[in-house]
């Protein structure tokens, strides 16, 4: 059992695939981390901005559309991961574990 894990481990498969997981996986956390750092400072350095109606007559701010919009970025993002790992990241794991068999 030891020899499957060292010859999936020392393949070039695996570590192809393990350096494109977490570069794709720091590429989401970092757009996330933006889109989110960025909402943080709208709020700390322009509440009047968001605090903003969107039109004359409505309680809805700038702000809410605003954070509504981070949350579906942020399940659009998971959205794509996922998509990414069902299919690319899945069938460089099948092929790995074949290989090693």
């Amino acid at each position: 059992m030891n020899d499957i894990y060292q010859r999936i481990e020392n393949s070039a498969r695996f570590k192809q695939l393990v350096h494109k997981r977490q570069a794709f996986a720091t590429l989401l956390s970092l757009i996330m981390l933006v889109l989110y750092v960025g909402f943080i400072l709208l709020i700390a350095f322009a509440p009047g901005w968001l605090g903003t109606p969107l039109h004359e007559g409505t309680n809805v701010t700038r702000g809410i559309p605003l954070g509504i919009g981070l949350i579906v970025i942020s399940f659009l993002l998971t959205g794509v991961y996922v998509w990414r790992a069902n299919g690319e990241f899945d069938r460089l794991t099948k092929q790995i574990i074949d290989e090693a068999k």
